[in-house]
């Protein structure tokens, strides 16, 4: 294929070709630009023809048609969001993959007007004169949480790194071996620990720690007891922890020693009332003597992704001015969603429904039911292209929370008459925009749970569309 290389057309060739006029008209595109999409694709070709390969038979026209149908599918994509909406079927409520929790609509119109205007992130209105953005949602993590003070940072790994860097650089910090977890990404608290410059100090043994562990550990040195809440995974049989109460009280026999519990998920809403999972809540662990807490904004909570930091004024204050907490420090628009996430709280409640990723977990099965059997006979109608059966099933909390929950739910389990599942999934996956869903026993699952009501009908035209194309 080499010997049709002169047969390539050169840029300024293609540059003068009607086609190039409309390329740029239809994208668009300024000059400058569309020659870049047109120069990637031409140097594409070329390529192709010194690895003896032509994917089209060889002409300077053929080769010309080939370059501009491909230079308008690189402009699709490039026009395409990098970070685009999904419709999430699989039924896990924080998919850390898709983004974790969805915003209330009252969260997200704040964001709306905290991106578009001016606002007072750092200036007191009523004073005229400069003021500091930790005081804008103190109040209301203070009503939420029962705390002295508060303050946000920008995720949880990051509150755990500024409260071990300002409260206990250079001394010992308590763990107990069965708490050292590693979160998503492989950050491991030992390392975030290490990284801060606080000292290790592991006590009990994997699966057993005793409070006499945390007595006989207890030196000069000693800083801080650390309790890691152990969100993402659950460990039975032969085990034992040492309960908050008990680590509070020992601390308190103990002058100038602080209690710090990594709360992770980080729940403001009872979930264990309604029989879903184990999870503790803020207030209650606040109320029993921790010093200080935090966790995840964007988990349990509902909000945007942020680290929730609560407890002592004191402690609290020496964050505040540690050097970290500039580095570590949130944007308007976090602290525009996690405001009204955090007024929904503090109005109590059904309220608290507002909170999408609330509002998921309590979903009903039957409520579920009854969206999937829409879904199957709009589908029905629309094609009879698919095998479509509703399956008892279960959903996940997901995002490192509630491993051991699974909540009941109805799947619409779905079959193509002659694609099979993983290429149902993939084309699904095709739609604009994407479908996500679940394989299971050889069939594609929607999970309506994390599916809303005017998402409907986009899954069914996603799959009317890819019945219709094959």
């Amino acid at each position: 294929m080499k010997q049709y290389l002169r047969q390539l057309p050169p840029v300024h060739e293609l540059q003068k070709d009607r086609r190039f006029k409309e390329f740029l008209e239809s994208y668009d595109l300024t000059a400058e630009r569309g020659t870049k999409f047109i120069q990637q694709e031409l140097n594409a070709l070329r390529e192709k023809l010194l690895k003896d390969e032509s994917p089209v038979e060889p002409s300077e026209s053929n080769f010309a048609e080939l370059i501009f149908s491909n230079a308008e599918h690189s402009a699709n994509e490039w026009n395409e969001d990098r970070l685009m909406r999904v419709i999430n079927g699989t039924g896990t409520v924080l998919h850390t993959n898709l983004g974790r929790a969805r915003l209330s609509s009252r969260a997200v119109e704040h964001v709306m007007r905290a991106a578009r205007d001016y606002s007072n992130l750092e200036y007191r209105v009523a004073e005229g004169k400069r003021g500091s953005r930790h005081d804008i949602l103190e109040d209301l993590i203070q009503q939420t949480t029962g705390a002295e003070a508060a303050m946000v940072v920008n995720n949880n790994a990051a509150a755990v790194f500024l409260i071990l860097s300002a409260l206990a650089k250079g001394k010992e910090v308590i763990v107990s071996r069965g708490q050292l977890v590693e979160i998503g990404g492989s950050f491991r608290v030992s390392s975030i620990m290490e990284e801060s410059g606080a000292h290790l100090r592991e006590v009990g043994t994997t699966n057993k720690t005793h409070l006499f562990d945390y007595e006989n550990a207890i030196k000069e040195e000693t800083a801080m007891v650390m309790k890691v809440h152990t969100s993402n995974f659950v460990m039975s049989g032969f085990t034992a922890t040492v309960e908050t109460e008990a680590l509070a009280e020992l601390k308190a026999r103990h002058e100038g020693l602080i209690f710090y519990e990594d709360l992770g998920s980080g729940a403001l809403y009872d979930f264990k009332k309604h029989g879903i999972g184990n999870e503790p809540h803020v207030r209650d662990v606040i109320a029993a003597g921790v010093d200080i807490v935090s966790f995840s904004g964007d988990k349990l909570l509902g909000g945007p992704q942020a680290g929730i930091i609560a407890g002592n004024k004191d402690l609290i204050d020496k964050l505040k001015k540690h050097q970290l907490a500039r580095a570590l420090r949130v944007d308007k628009m976090t602290f525009a969603a996690l405001e009204e996430t955090l007024k929904v709280y503090v109005a109590g409640g059904d309220a608290v429904l507002e909170i999408p990723t609330v509002r998921d977990i309590m979903r009903s099965s039957e409520e579920i039911k009854t969206q999937a059997e829409n879904f199957v006979s709009a589908l029905a109608s629309s094609t009879g292209s698919y095998r479509i059966q509703l399956l008892d099933g279960t959903s996940q909390v997901g995002g490192g929370t509630m491993p051991e929950v699974e909540i009941p739910t109805f799947l619409a389990a779905i079959r193509h008459e002659s694609l099979p599942p993983q290429e149902l999934a993939a084309r699904l996956r095709e739609n604009r925009p994407p479908v996500i869903g679940r394989i299971q026993d050889d069939q594609v699952c929607i999970d309506f749970r994390t599916v809303r009501e005017d998402e409907m009908d986009e899954v069914v035209e996603s799959f009317v569309r890819i019945a219709e194309t094959t």
